[in-house]
């Protein structure tokens, strides 16, 4: 039986769990290690041998809670679903205790994890934690969304903020330099209690919505720039990066100019992203995002059109079939797009100016979530946890952090003065672009979903006068009037609308 003496255990080695083991045995805890497949665990500890904290290599779930030092935490990154909940089983009958942690850091169901912590109280404590970043932020500096009871989260704070990414204080930025066995020291950690329960998983899933929303947009820039201007990706490229040191300085936006200058290593002369099938898969937290916004009545269509770029994308077969039957417009004449860099600055305008309509989904998504789970969810911290670490870590966080301290009750981020600024100046390149998209039949949702949200809030009056007017004429679901109090509901017998009682 292993000795009582690892500070920490994780259960599953895959890519993401092995790389938060080594982050964790970087800053000097010593950490058990559990896989179900028992040679994934011994080739894990034969290439680490000499870890700073140190690692304990357990055979079976016995072994693994006899190695934690009591009171135990354990850290589950499994498959989301029956094998959390199997794991966690199987943990109770190899014999932790009911003042033991454990902290589901997979990409769980936040309500799955609501039940969980409701369900397990009598046995251990169970805890629920987004995490984001990936391979790389798992290994030297991931987001870390915790959602649970205060207690344990005071448990667990010392070694989420050790092994998170850092930001700079004064800049905002991201401290980069970790490396194997050299951990970044300073600096503001990105990790947060969110709140109790399923918050932080939720908070991770609407991370995931905007990234998704944000993929799809910055692929339409990229589709823009390839079919109207007939750039090759080296070019786009370059574009990219120049974006890269402005406004849109992000994550995202510096991978995709890396991308776009990879060559094909099979295919001489040829660039990589031209050889990738057109056809994208999805883990289903996207779909999530949108289901919710859904059920609770929020407008989210930028993360959702997302979605459906995804979906529709994955008929591949079905779209070269279609290709040959349904025609489009006309090319555009080069008169008609105008100078090319005009053009390109429009459609970084546009992308800049959309990419706020997806966040401010984003957190008006959040805002509901809190009445209805009854959470109070701290938008500044979320925005500065997702500065560093994180899949859609950018600069423009920084400034989302600064709209909620300014006003921590902010309706939208639209409303923001520095975002609204942004805004007015970008919309009329925003404009042109879209138009120029639907002229020359290019498909961009995400770009034409986020302004049809922006005009859609900023419109006083929208058309839904009439909609309640016919759901009353075929189904008497009532209407309320411009000429009387909100919450005063009318009918209209429309067979004979002269009657009297139909008067208001």
């Amino acid at each position: 039986m292993s000795e009582a003496r690892a500070d920490i255990g994780l259960i599953g080695l895959g890519t993401m769990g092995q790389n938060l083991v080594l982050n964790m045995a970087d800053h000097g805890y010593h950490v058990a290690v559990y896989n179900r497949t028992t040679s994934v665990t011994d080739e894990f500890i034969a290439a680490n041998p000499d870890t700073p904290g140190g690692l304990t290599a357990c055979r079976t779930l016995g072994e693994f809670v006899a190695a934690l030092r009591p009171p135990r935490i354990a850290v589950l990154l499994v498959p989301a679903g029956k094998a959390v909940d199997a794991v966690t089983g199987q943990l109770i009958d190899a014999g932790v205790a009911r003042d033991d942690l454990i902290v589901d850091a997979g990409n769980s169901l936040w309500t799955d994890t609501i039940r969980r912590e409701r369900e397990y109280a009598d046995r251990l404590k169970f805890f629920g934690s987004g995490v984001s970043g990936g391979s790389e932020g798992a290994r030297f500096g991931p987001s870390l969304m915790a959602g649970g009871d205060a207690k344990s989260w005071q448990r667990l704070k010392p070694i989420w903020e050790a092994i998170a990414a850092k930001i700079n204080a004064k800049t905002g930025r991201p401290i980069e330099g970790a490396a194997p066995g050299k951990p970044v020291k300073g600096g503001q950690a990105c990790a947060a209690h969110i709140g109790p329960d399923g918050a932080g998983h939720y908070v991770k899933m609407v991370h995931n919505g905007i990234e998704y929303a944000d993929m799809q947009l910055i692929g339409e820039a990229y589709w823009l720039l390839s079919t109207l201007l007939e750039l090759e990706p080296p070019a786009i490229g370059d574009i990219f990066a120049r974006w890269n040191k402005g406004d849109l300085d992000s994550y995202l936006v510096e991978i995709t100019a890396d991308i776009l200058h990879q060559k094909d290593p099979g295919k001489r002369g040829r660039f990589l992203v031209d050889s990738i099938l057109d056809a994208a898969g999805q883990k289903g937290t996207g779909k999530w995002t949108s289901v919710n916004a859904l059920d609770m009545g929020v407008a989210a269509p930028t993360m959702t059109e997302a979605v459906f770029a995804r979906i529709i994308s994955a008929i591949k077969d079905e779209r070269v079939a279609a290709a040959k039957k349904l025609k489009g417009p006309a090319a555009l004449s080069k008169r008609t797009l105008g100078p090319r860099e005009e053009l390109v600055d429009a459609i970084r305008q546009a992308l800049y100016c959309s990419k706020i309509c997806a966040y401010a989904q984003g957190f008006q998504l959040m805002r509901e979530a809190q009445k209805e789970y009854h959470w109070t969810l701290d938008f500044a911290t979320i925005a500065r946890i997702w500065r560093g670490g994180c899949i859609i870590r950018a600069r423009f966080l920084q400034r989302i952090a600064a709209a909620y301290e300014e006003q921590s009750d902010l309706p939208n981020l639209l409303l923001d003065g520095a975002f609204r600024r942004q805004i007015n100046a970008g919309q009329e390149a925003w404009r042109r672009v879209v138009s120029l998209a639907a002229l020359a039949g290019v498909p961009c949702p995400a770009f034409m979903s986020a302004l049809a949200y922006y005009d859609s809030y900023r419109s006083s009056r929208l058309p839904a006068n009439l909609l309640q007017a016919q759901r009353d004429y075929f189904g008497s679901h009532t209407y309320e009037r411009i000429d009387q109090p909100r919450g005063a509901f009318f009918h209209l017998d429309w067979s004979h609308p002269d009657r009297p009682e139909n008067r208001a």
